[in-house]
């Protein structure tokens, strides 16, 4: 069983596969396309715990991801399961390992990985069950001393110029170009996040709309940068190189167009995002030629400016529920900064957008989702 499917996750199937073993996989951006073309079979977490006989990590560690393994997930499996993380510490709970292995029900452990580092105590360090190894990179004093001299002189130009060269995590702009890019940079990381955190799973295609404006500039550094925020909630390792490789291993269908002409507003950045359950169109512009205004969902015209922390509320519009949903969020404790509506059409579909000053906590999130008329609600941070 494979829990994560990506560039690792699949070599590791490949691998699997080549011994005889029947491969498993959970893995939210897991096609069923791309599942067919690596040989594996898609299943959901629980169904992992309770087939596989070797359960091995290559996912990022994340908030979804963070403790995956734990007590419960250890109840699930079968007795006798094996068990490798060589991805991040974190994703095991290494107290309930060791009860697991105590137990039986995991009869073998290999890590090297662990939730503080350095290891210098763990409740799995000379368990007869478990093979630790240190999670080490090659590095020598000259290969430091050669890096940090180029960090210094990239950030320098970075700083002085605006521009960016030979950089691992953007994509090369110019020095000219910076100042204008900059501000959409930041619009296009929130549609995406936005979109990525509104469907996160059996991600299919993402197409990027240009209008106005901002089809009249170098537009590669934004898909990029949307790919992203797009990838990122669920792929903590994704940044605006290497998403588009990522979309391409995963077999994300990735296009954009531009248009000169923008009715509505000068400048318009739309984003239409599939999946295998349903399509995602986000839009959002630039107001004073610098700040980022989300202005439709789905079709729902709305003015919001995300903040670090928001809830997203899609609802029925009826009388009395706006006043219901901040009552909920008073009674927690959850003072609103900012509160923006949106809707079709009296008595029809609305959407809430709500900046809050603190995290939205998974007990109010679905004291929220228990609310009449409530259609869905996500907590979302940019």
């Amino acid at each position: 069983g494979i829990i994560g499917c990506g560039n690792i996750g699949s070599i590791v199937a490949d691998r699997a596969m080549g011994l005889k073993m029947k491969v498993v996989a959970y893995d939210p951006f897991l096609s069923g396309d791309r599942a067919g073309a690596l040989g594996v079979e898609k299943v959901e977490r629980d169904e992992l715990f309770t087939r596989a006989d070797f359960i091995t990590l290559h996912t990022p560690l994340t908030d979804a991801t963070r403790h995956i393994l734990d007590a419960a997930a250890f109840a699930r499996m079968k007795k006798g399961v094996r068990i490798i993380n060589c991805a991040r510490g974190g994703l095991v709970v290494e107290q309930d390992l060791r009860v697991a292995l105590d137990s039986s029900i995991v009869v073998g452990a290999a890590l090297d990985v662990f939730e503080q580092e350095p290891a210098t105590d763990n409740p799995l360090f000379g368990h007869e069950k478990v093979v630790c190894t240190p999670h080490l990179g090659a590095s020598t004093t000259e290969a430091q001393e050669n890096v940090a001299l180029q960090i210094a002189e990239q950030m320098a130009d970075y700083l002085i110029h605006g521009a960016v060269t030979n950089a691992l995590n953007m994509p090369s702009v110019l020095a000219e170009d910076a100042p204008r890019l900059r501000p959409y940079m930041k619009l296009a990381e929130q549609l995406g996040l936005f979109a990525g955190q509104l469907l996160c799973t059996g991600l299919k295609a993402v197409r990027v709309e240009f209008a106005g404006a901002v089809a009249h500039l170098n537009t590669r550094p934004l898909t990029q940068i949307v790919l992203q925020g797009v990838l990122s909630p669920t792929l903590a390792s994704v940044n605006m190189v290497n998403a588009p490789v990522i979309a391409r291993e995963r077999n994300i269908v990735v296009t954009e167009s531009k248009s000169e002409t923008c009715s509505d507003y000068h400048t318009l950045i739309r984003l239409i995002v599939m999946t295998e359950r349903g399509t995602c169109h986000v839009a959002g512009t630039l107001i004073h030629d610098s700040r980022s205004r989300l202005v439709a969902v789905n079709g729902i015209p709305v003015e919001a400016e995300l903040g670090p922390h928001m809830l997203y509320v899609a609802n029925e519009d009826k009388p009395g529920f706006i006043g219901r949903l901040g009552t909920t969020l008073g009674e927690a404790a959850i003072n609103i900064a900012t509160f923006h509506l949106g809707r079709t059409a009296p008595g029809q579909e609305a959407i809430a957008l709500v900046q809050v000053d603190q995290p939205v906590d998974s007990i109010l999130l679905d004291r929220v989702r228990a609310l009449p008329h409530v259609v869905q609600a996500i907590a979302m941070r940019f």
